[in-house]
């Protein structure tokens, strides 16, 4: 047995010198292991592999932390979030927000303050369109009770509840925003929605008494705006799932909804001035897909067929601009022609530096300046 094994690793010894002659007959020197590796003891290079997987895991784990702290410190858009945000951000309640502690603080973020301008513009344009608006204590104390009611009430209710729907979506877009942080418990926002629905309700009833109304028109008007608010956000019919319907919902609530609060309090909504707002609120539609494109990605993940989502970025933010410019346009061209001359120049005097903002920012990179450009459009297009 002994002489076997012996002749075994004889044999085996001169078929690896053959070997060895034969690569180098044949200049194979380049699979020749480094000079280095090669003086190492067979022990040092197994005792090197631990050493070598640690060392991966390391890798991953810095990966890991890197990215996730990315998210928070950038978000797709390359903006700024919750560690290094914006204190003025957080109180719009717009992307780049700091990340807050103080609960009244998170609760005026969820209302997005950004979005009351148009609204409270809205409710100045209907009361002055009603011809009856004049500028003594009490007409301006019913405009700026209309002016809570349609912003900071019941535009915060809408806000808060597309927040509470849109948790999970905003989990995979803004994972640091108040709802998906943890920031505000369950409990708290429900409150939330509940109060400033409440006391938009309540304001609108009042508002009807103050103004005498037989029938209680700006009631049933915050009535109905609430109804598509909550339709537009919520299960089963969610219209936001649908880019052109929720759009022009939203759109409608921005721009007709205050409006005609603003005439019926101080006057009569009538049929033309229905009609008319209700077209421009198609310029509405093209200020609701600015928004859509911050929420790409969750809602491709969650199947919401947002314009971006269905038409691709490029596609969408022409259609975007498209609505709102020619809708304004439209107007104008209708002011125009109504014998309106210094009204149509008016809206067109305002048309012009928005196409300027739209060339130089929105169709540059509309992710990335959605927010600056959001903004102006909500300024400008009302």
């Amino acid at each position: 047995m002994v002489a076997l094994a012996s002749s075994s690793s004889s044999s085996s010894s001169s078929l690896l010198l053959s070997g060895l002659r034969l690569r180098l007959r044949l200049g194979l020197t380049s699979l020749r292991p480094p000079r280095a590796l090669r003086t190492l003891p067979h022990p040092s290079l197994h005792l090197s592999l631990p050493r070598r997987k640690r060392f991966t895991i390391r890798a991953a784990e810095t990966d890991t932390n890197t990215n996730t702290n990315s998210e928070q410190v950038k978000d797709s858009g390359g903006t700024a979030t919750s560690t290094s945000g914006s204190s003025f951000n957080q109180l719009l309640g717009i992307k780049g927000a700091k990340q807050e502690t103080d609960i009244w603080k998170i609760r005026l973020q969820l209302t997005k303050p950004v979005t009351w301008p148009p609204l409270v513009w809205g409710v100045v344009c209907g009361a002055a369109a009603s011809g009856n608006f004049h500028w003594n204590l009490e007409d301006v104390a019913k405009a700026i009770l209309c002016m809570i009611m349609s912003g900071p009430c019941l535009t915060g209710y809408t806000q808060t509840l597309n927040d509470w729907y849109d948790r999970d979506i905003d989990a995979i877009n803004e994972p640091y925003r108040p709802i998906p942080s943890g920031a505000i418990s369950e409990n708290e926002v429900i409150t939330q929605i509940w109060v400033l629905l409440l006391g938009g309700l309540g304001l609108g009833a009042l508002l009807d008494v103050w103004a005498g109304h037989k029938f209680p028109i700006v009631f049933y008007l915050a009535v109905g705006g609430s109804l598509v608010s909550y339709i537009y956000s919520a299960p089963p019919l969610k219209l936001k799932q649908n880019g052109w319907i929720g759009n022009f919902a939203l759109g409608c609530s921005y721009i007709s909804l205050p409006w005609w609060a603003g005439q019926a309090l101080f006057g009569t909504l009538t049929p033309d001035i229905i009609v008319l707002t209700l077209l421009y609120s198609i310029a509405g539609l093209g200020i609701a897909i600015v928004n859509d494109f911050k929420s790409i990605e969750g809602d491709r993940t969650l199947g919401l067929q947002s314009l971006p989502v269905a038409f691709g970025i490029d596609t969408a933010k022409w259609i975007c601009v498209g609505a709102i410019d020619i809708t304004q346009l439209s107007v104008a061209g209708y002011l125009l022609g109504s014998g309106k001359p210094f009204y149509a120049l008016a809206l067109l005097g305002l048309i012009l530096p928005q196409v300027y903002f739209q060339f130089q920012y929105f169709l540059k990179d509309p992710v990335k300046y959605d927010v600056k450009y959001q903004v102006q459009i909500l300024c400008t297009s009302t």
